[in-house]
């Protein structure tokens, strides 16, 4: 899978302050090897110092890698705030939808927040659009094992174009009903957002299949 031009400069931030995932490490590790793969650098950090519009300048996307609680300072909030305004490209993947409850310029780029799910289990992606770059490789039912996210509100909304949903037929405890989002991206300011739940455990980061949705979101938010 090719990248767009723009896609260069990746800052991947992982600080936690509520749950830290294990799967950490394995999601840092697969986003330097895309871009190793891909001609994109990469910089992993958990420092919220970080986040200041000298620092972001000339990024080309930001992503939240199993991110939860509240991570950044209120200088770090307005420096990001101002960079996906004007143009930043923003990935949240899994526990991203865990993180900074109290600032609400953060639920709309994320376009939800996480309420809770059941244990980890398998369970049918439903592909919903075969034409985005993050989902056009999946099949239109993809056999996944995760954690299925419940959210406190449905993202499908105008302006939200969801991807991908879960058939809760298909496993036990979802929360949502028949549509039940999990893959979404919209338009964020003069930039784009992408989110993802997927992604709890640490061998989901070695599978092709899943390494070509995080490089399909990540070159989408970057277009």
């Amino acid at each position: 899978m090719s990248q767009p031009d723009r896609l260069s400069d990746v800052l991947v931030f992982t600080r936690t302050t509520a749950y830290r995932h294990d799967s950490i490490p394995a999601g840092q590790a697969a986003l330097r090897e895309l871009g190793e793969e891909h001609g994109f650098t990469v910089e992993t950090s958990e420092d919220p110092s970080v986040f200041t519009d000298a620092s972001l300048a000339g990024r080309s996307a930001v992503v939240f890698l199993s991110t939860s609680g509240e991570v950044l300072t209120p200088q770090g909030q307005l420096a990001l705030r101002r960079w996906t305004s004007e143009g930043g490209g923003f990935m949240g993947i899994h526990s991203a939808a865990c993180t900074e409850y109290e600032w609400p310029y953060y639920g709309e780029l994320l376009g939800a927040r996480f309420s809770g799910h059941p244990d980890f289990q398998a369970g049918t992606v439903l592909v919903e659009d075969r034409n985005h770059p993050a989902t056009r490789h999946l099949p239109q039912r993809w056999h996944w094992n995760d954690e299925w996210y419940d959210f406190r509100s449905n993202p499908r909304r105008p302006g939200v174009q969801v991807l991908a949903t879960i058939d809760e037929a298909g496993y036990q405890g979802g929360g949502m009903g028949a549509d039940h989002p999990l893959v979404w991206c919209k338009e964020s300011g003069a930039g784009r957002s992408f989110y993802t739940s997927l992604g709890h455990a640490s061998d989901a980061y070695t599978d092709p299949a899943f390494r070509g949705h995080l490089l399909g979101g990540l070159s989408w938010t970057a277009a």
